[in-house]
């Protein structure tokens, strides 16, 4: 992850979580998406199934901040971002996510809260999987 071309972050292979918060999202919310990211059995086992999670490999989890994620642009032509958490709310709850997961033993990297990022990814699969913890799909 770069900003104004400085490196402020690196991982190896992991989980890549690009998070967004929503206005209601609470403590409890983060805890658990970092319980999700943490355990969530993403990885290939010997056999070649799906069957490890970060905590079993060693992995390490990326956390970049995305509160476009919240975007809707069901209605018209220009997405409204009014189900976005305040920045202050987000950047607090995402502090708890990060503080969490690396209190599971989760070797955690994130990006700078609020800067335009330049963030590579390697998709080794590829799996990309959308969490909720509203659960609303």
């Amino acid at each position: 992850m770069r900003v104004a071309g400085e490196i402020v972050a690196e991982m190896s292979e992991g989980l890549l979580a690009l998070v967004g918060v929503a206005r209601g999202d609470a403590d409890d919310d983060a805890r658990a998406l970092a319980e999700k990211l943490v355990h969530l059995r993403v990885f290939d086992d010997a056999d070649g199934v799906m069957n490890r999670s970060l905590s079993e490999t060693g992995g390490t989890l990326g956390v970049v901040s995305q509160f476009t994620l919240l975007g809707d642009c069901r209605k018209g032509r220009r997405p409204s971002w009014s189900d976005a958490a305040p920045p202050e709310d987000a950047e607090r709850l995402l502090e708890v996510l990060i503080s969490h997961s690396r209190s599971l033993g989760v070797a955690t990297v994130t990006g700078r809260f609020r800067a335009d990022m330049d963030v590579e990814l390697a998709n080794s699969g590829p799996v990309t999987l959308l969490l909720d913890t509203r659960r609303l799909f």
